[in-house]
């Protein structure tokens, strides 16, 4: 479909700080559309006074999102085209705009991606991390309890782990990396695309001391990237050997019980959880 004149939402990322890095797509459909829904209409009415457009701009946060949903499909049903924008990056990427696009995409109306600058993906292009596997999860819990207690759900797994940051948090947040996670490697991103973009790259408690040492490096927003745990090699290695040599019992006429009892006895681990694997593979067909 053709971009112009559609009665659709266009969901357009916008600069994360280098205003440069507005794409002509999105800086075209800006001009375009006939209302920007927009997550602070201050913030984005400097973006258009720097590209020169003049556009009626309508607020939608957090608070009111919900409220907005009506009154923007009123619009589309009317043929108009709406553009939704955060303050900065793409929408709904730890930003308001998931409550519309969700009730509107319910309804049928259409809904246009227009991509571009994310604080998530550029951070991790340049981490030096593994990013085959990531997970992201947005802000951890404000307050100390809950944070430690979301790092913990998260210890065991083995992609990366990616947050983002709030000045104000970010030694608290370190500190409980430091508690939960230990020496793992860490790479944070800060002021993205800024005249003082800064990767720096340690263990948690390295970083602490870092910003200690030097306030100015825990100012600005930031992108926290955490290596994954270390893969379970010799657990499952374990499974791997034992699995072997209770097929091999099990081929020499040995029962289940008497297999699982030998397993145990020579790898260590609960009976129990032989016994069931034993089993599991005499059930299982050749």
């Amino acid at each position: 479909m053709s971009d112009a004149n559609s009665a659709a939402l266009y969901v357009v990322a916008t600069p994360i700080g280098n205003l440069e890095d507005l794409s002509p797509r999105a800086a075209r459909m800006l001009g375009e559309v006939t209302v920007i829904a927009a997550e602070d209409t201050r913030h984005t009415g400097r973006l258009l006074r720097h590209l020169g457009l003049s556009v009626p701009l309508l607020s939608l946060h957090e608070h009111n999102e919900a409220a907005r949903v009506e009154q923007l499909d009123a619009r589309l049903v009317a043929g108009e085209s709406i553009a939704l924008v955060s303050d900065a990056g793409t929408p709904l990427i730890s930003d308001p705009g998931f409550v519309l696009v969700r009730e509107l995409r319910a309804r049928g109306r259409c809904i246009v991606p227009v991509p571009g600058a994310c604080a998530l993906v550029a951070a991790l292009s340049a981490a030096g991390l593994p990013t085959d596997r990531f997970t992201f999860q947005g802000f951890l819990p404000a307050k100390g309890a809950g944070r430690r207690a979301r790092l913990e759900a998260l210890a065991a797994r083995e992609e990366t782990l990616v947050f983002y940051e709030s000045p104000h948090r970010i030694r608290d947040t370190l500190a409980d990396l430091a508690t939960v996670l230990g020496s793992r490697s860490l790479v944070l991103a800060r002021e993205l695309t800024k005249a003082f973009e800064t990767f720096l790259e340690g263990s948690a408690a390295e970083l602490l001391a870092r910003m200690e040492a030097d306030p100015d490096q825990a100012r600005g927003e930031f992108v926290v990237m955490v290596a994954g745990a270390p893969p379970r090699v010799e657990e499952e290695a374990g499974v791997v050997e034992g699995e072997a040599l209770l097929a091999a019992l099990l081929a020499e006429g040995v029962g289940v019980k008497q297999a699982a009892s030998v397993a145990a006895r020579v790898l260590g681990g609960p009976r129990k959880v032989w016994y069931a694997r034993a089993q599991a593979l005499k059930d299982t067909p050749c």
